[in-house]
């Protein structure tokens, strides 16, 4: 309290409406007497603050449609995704599948081309075509060097020119 005498509110924003004048205080009451005092939560227990109470937001159906599309479209896409991944991997197991059996059929084809090649006498073979067939070595002139257009083989349909 202040001792120049001014009068002024009190410091409590609940106690407003009384003045406080000179530096003796007077005894604090109610306007009316008739009504009586608000009681006071015991200090132990607090009542919750206004400004800490948060209000949920208001879901209305247009919002409830929009997130429910929203989680289908997610869903749909994940599951297309899982379904991608899924056919990737068989995809793979069934290249890798198709390469072993190639590298089988390759071996294969190898072990039976060395065992034919192993059987096959060049020098019975080479008896047989001078003997029986009437086969000849070609002479120095007679040999003559041809060149194809890049086909693996040549065709001859008429004589070659001398």
């Amino acid at each position: 309290m202040r001792d120049d005498g001014v009068a002024r509110r009190g410091a409590n924003r609940r106690n407003a409406q009384y003045y406080v004048e000179g530096s003796a205080a007077r005894q604090l009451r109610p306007r009316n007497e008739e009504q009586p005092r608000r009681r006071q939560a015991p200090p132990t227990r607090r009542a919750p603050s206004r400004r800490y109470i948060v209000k949920a937001a208001p879901m209305n159906m247009g919002y409830m449609a929009v997130m429910a599309a929203a989680v289908l479209i997610v869903c749909g896409v994940l599951m297309s995704y899982v379904k991608l991944q899924s056919d990737i991997t068989n995809h793979i197991n069934t290249i890798s599948d198709l390469e072993s059996r190639l590298n089988e059929m390759k071996l294969a084809n190898d072990e039976t081309y060395t065992k034919i090649m192993s059987n096959v006498d060049l020098e019975e073979i080479k008896r047989i075509a001078v003997s029986e067939l009437g086969m000849k070595y070609a002479k120095e002139g007679q040999v003559v060097q041809y060149t194809g257009e890049g086909n693996d083989y040549v065709r001859q349909y008429s004589d070659i020119p001398q």
